[in-house]
């Protein structure tokens, strides 16, 4: 079926949506009574919203128009779109007024509890003044979801924006987005009833229908649209009113598509039908099949392609956990359609899919670290030692490591320096100095191996997943690997069964993860350990964001670069780590990496700290000098690393 629709070009936006802007709190107890769930889960979520943030992360530019309250949660919700590429410069910070929240259950693959937390709430508070004409006039198309329709303030506002839209040739979208709770139609903790007849909803929408150029809408949204339980009759009652494409979402049959006369059945709509997946949530299944209908619909794709986006995202979502950040990016949605059209069975379940797990990891947006400078300070046993020689009390290392946040807060304030810092600390001396620097938007790795253990024990035991729980999302999670292709092999595999473990655990949990491979030293070394190192744990199928490796000759970092693009286009970089080296020694390891695409950085500790630390619990030095001393060499260092890629690029 061909696309009609004729857009305007040159627009800042292919899409604005007006609407609904919550957090959800999903339970995470799968199967339990919302009465009996003990944890919830934090995602973005009402229906604009999702939309959204599933347009930007299908490549359309979109913009979100909405308020959220001035609070913690509305700053979570402006941030998650950002992120995402969402325009967020119309998303209006009410003062009056608290950002939405949503609680919901998984009971069975029937049963949704939901309870809407909406009275008096800041997306239903918005504003005529929070937008104009040049605003709505600078998008192709514009999307209103049905709650927005459903008290005076918001109808009005609605109206508004759909005035301009049609004045500035703006495609007009509605999502009948139809929940009876929303409409004051059954009880407040009632959110999970999806459809209830009610006149009153039926004559509201027939009034607005013949404003919009594509109506979207479950068959029980085309019902309450149309005023009867009858879909055949509530479409014709739509027709009546609208000239509007409809799209009707039918769950596991797909979408129906209708442009122009509404037939005699509805087996004469031209139907699309999509992979059939095991359901685990249907929760924002909907909004994600408007962003993937958009996502082919703005760009004037065929329907054929359209509702074939549609229902692929429609399936992501419902067979993972959220809805937002459930949804799908090009590469896993090119990926999904091209297994489901040649082995559609494999698709039953792509939330198991090892390649779509992936992928949903690292081709989601994620901060960009095209150069590194990560002070460590995560060692214990070297600090524990340092204290013993100082003969100072260990109690006093908790507060050395936060001093040394301090240094690196001031290193990040010199030339060119922000955004390139990172620190590696441990939270057994340093959890108050973790503290301090979440948040700031730099690099922070944690350890999670037991000191010196060989094979691999875990700090927190064998659970690791356990451990992971309470790290903030933004920490890396580093290990130290003592490991060698040569050991023996009951204890590399060991070695190789703990890795494993970590590498599932990071999966769920959503960390990146570094891993620090140095080989034993009573093993011998040939300039090929390393790279048989690396294409082991690839082999395994183990794909870190990062390494960690010792520095390396220069002829063998091509070797590295290869193996590293060929294996996993999407490892984040290689940093050299620094063994209390010197800092001649230092650089002439970051000389021999000049040529490299995938060394990124260094992450050095004792050649930094070590001296002045030493002096400080020995009481030699003030706190000012020791934070003036670590600056120093943390400096130093930075000045050799860039002078040692300066001359790759002058002699390039």
């Amino acid at each position: 079926m061909k696309n009609s629709h004729i857009f305007v070009s040159n627009r800042k936006f292919d899409v604005i949506c007006l609407g609904r802007l919550a957090v959800d709190l999903y339970a995470q107890q799968v199967g339990a009574r919302l009465e009996d769930v003990t944890s919830f889960a934090k995602y973005l979520g009402g229906s604009s919203a999702n939309i959204a943030f599933g347009c930007a992360r299908l490549g359309l530019k979109s913009a979100m128009l909405t308020r959220v309250g001035d609070d913690h949660m509305g700053r979570f919700l402006t941030e998650s779109l950002r992120r995402e590429g969402c325009d967020t410069s119309h998303v209006t910070i009410d003062h009056e007024h608290l950002t939405a929240l949503v609680l919901l259950g998984l009971k069975d693959r029937e049963t949704f509890p939901l309870v809407f937390y909406r009275d008096h709430c800041a997306d239903m508070a918005i504003h005529l003044t929070d937008f104009n004409e040049d605003f709505i006039a600078s998008s192709r198309t514009l999307l209103i979801t049905g709650t927005h329709f459903s008290t005076a303030q918001v109808h009005r506002v609605s109206l508004q924006a759909v005035e301009f839209a049609r004045l500035n040739h703006v495609r007009t979208i509605l999502d009948i987005d139809y929940r009876p709770v929303l409409w004051g139609l059954v009880g407040k903790a009632d959110g999970e009833t999806r459809y209830i007849s009610n006149e009153n909803v039926t004559r509201h929408l027939q009034e607005i229908l013949p404003l919009f150029d594509l109506i979207v809408g479950t068959e029980e949204e085309f019902c309450i649209a149309g005023g009867s339980s009858n879909l055949l009759l509530a479409l014709k009652a739509v027709r009546e009113k609208a000239h509007a494409t409809l799209v009707i979402k039918r769950g596991e049959l797909g979408c129906s598509i209708l442009e122009g006369a509404m037939p005699e059945t509805i087996d004469a709509i031209p139907t699309f039908r999509g992979t059939p997946v095991e359901v685990l949530n249907v929760l924002g299944a909907g909004d994600a099949f408007m962003a993937g209908f958009l996502s082919g619909w703005v760009r004037g794709h065929s329907y054929d392609i359209c509702a074939e986006h549609a229902n692929a995202c429609g399936a992501f979502v419902v067979s993972r956990h959220a809805c937002a950040p459930a949804m799908p990016t090009p590469a896993e949605l090119d990926y999904f359609l091209t297994i489901a059209k040649n082995e559609p069975e494999r698709m039953r379940r792509p939330d198991l899919d090892p390649t779509l797990v992936r992928l949903h990891r690292v081709t989601v947006p994620r901060p960009v670290w095209d150069e590194l400078f990560v002070f460590a300070f995560d060692h214990r046993n070297q600090y524990f030692e340092l204290a013993q020689k100082a003969g100072a009390s260990e109690t006093r290392l908790p507060i050395l490591k936060n001093l040394l946040v301090q240094a690196v807060t001031e290193v990040e304030q010199t030339p060119h320096c922000k955004g390139h810092i990172g620190i590696l600390c441990d939270s057994c001396y340093g959890q108050d100095a973790l503290n301090a620097a979440t948040g700031r938007g730099w690099w922070i790795g944690r350890p999670v191996e037991l000191p010196g253990s060989n094979p691999l024990v875990f700090e927190g035991g064998r659970s690791i997943g356990t451990t992971l729980i309470s790290w903030p999302n933004e920490h890396i999670v580093k290990c130290l690997v003592f490991y060698h292709p040569d050991q023996p092999i009951e204890h590399r595999l060991e070695q190789e069964a703990q890795m494993r473990a970590l590498y599932d655990s990071v999966q769920a949990s959503g960390h990146e993860l570094m891993i620090e491979l140095i080989p034993p030293k009573d093993l011998p070394s040939a300039e090929d350990t390393i790279l048989r190192c690396l294409t082991r744990f690839y082999n395994l199928g183990i794909f870190p964001e990062w390494w960690k490796l010792e520095s390396l000759p220069e002829e063998t970092w091509p070797a590295i670069d290869q193996l590293i693009t060929e294996r996993d286009i999407h490892c984040r970089g290689v940093m050299l780590l620094g063994l209390n080296a010197s800092m001649d020694s230092l650089a002439k390891g970051f000389r021999a990496t000049r040529s490299s695409s995938t060394c990124k950085g260094f992450a050095v500790g004792r050649t930094i700290f070590e001296a002045p630390s030493l002096a400080w619990l020995s009481e030699q030095i003030d706190d000012r000098t020791l934070i003036d001393q670590i600056k120093k060499n943390f400096e130093t260092l930075i000045t050799l690393w860039r002078h040692a890629r300066k001359l790759s690029t002058t002699n390039s």
